[in-house]
């Protein structure tokens, strides 16, 4: 069980450092459909991960900290930023998870209050494709980044009377204080869907480095159209196909067995 979190917003706070990318993901990225109640399975194909999105359905974003300390994720959905609006770039605001926290977040940021439900959509009707910016749409993508480390806060100088004995002895301490994209068109995206309550708060995050530290992102398409790809087999059984087929199988089946009363 995953424990709902009430996430912070961040807004855009940067230390300058450059921190090497680490051997494993900071924060696992979900997509799950809120209709079904499922986690979507993602699909490997040409060194990118895949899910397939039903339209009209409601998803979230899941995002799970792996890690012992706040993380900065920063979300994209289709090239816009879930927060602020803007064409996403990992500067932006993002949402600070608590160590080993998991959110759900289930729309378009509107206020600290509320937000308009994530909906698979066709693609003229996404958000992107309404805004102007129908290039980046299918994709979901984090940015994470680590938080700064705050020494701890200087002890209170001690009383003048005991300052000359002591400053032999504070010297030595304070001196050791260190410091690809797919030929098939695009057939869904994701909509600005109606608004729920989803509140959050601010706090303040100071970030490590410039750059993030994770970069992920999940491609997202129709069945049908990842069947057209070859990401999802033929015979994936929520594939629509072409339209009724006046032979779909080879030989006549054995009726039913007739049960008497």
């Amino acid at each position: 069980m995953f424990r709902r979190l009430l996430p912070a917003l961040a807004a855009a706070s940067l230390l300058a450092c450059a921190l090497p990318l680490p051997a494993r993901e900071l924060v696992r990225l979900d997509v799950v459909d809120r209709d079904l109640g499922q986690t979507l399975p993602e699909y490997r194909h040409r060194g990118q991960d895949w899910i397939a999105g039903t339209p009209a359905h409601r998803y979230s974003v899941r995002l799970t900290n792996t890690t012992g300390e706040r993380v900065l994720v920063v979300l994209s959905v289709d090239g816009v930023n879930a927060v602020s609006g803007e064409t996403a770039a990992p500067s932006q605001a993002g949402y600070v998870l608590g160590p080993w926290e998991t959110a759900d977040i289930a729309g378009w940021r509107k206020s600290l209050d509320d937000v308009a439900q994530f909906v698979f959509t066709a693609l003229p009707d996404s958000y992107a494709a309404r805004t102007g910016r129908p290039d980046n749409v299918g994709v979901v993508g984090i940015a994470v980044f680590r938080e700064r480390a705050v020494p701890p806060p200087m002890p209170a100088p001690p009383p003048v009377a005991e300052a000359r004995g002591a400053a032999k002895a504070a010297a030595p301490a304070s001196a050791d204080r260190a410091m690809a994209a797919e030929a098939m068109p695009q057939r869904i995206g994701t909509g600005h869907g109606q608004r729920e309550r989803a509140p959050v708060g601010r706090t303040e995050f100071v970030r490590a480095s410039y750059a993030p530290e994770q970069v992920s992102q999940l491609r997202y398409d129709s069945v049908d159209a990842l069947v057209a790809m070859g990401v999802l087999p033929r015979r994936h059984p929520a594939y629509a196909g072409d339209g009724p087929r006046a032979f779909p199988n080879g030989f006549v089946p054995d009726p039913p067995r007739y049960r008497e009363r």
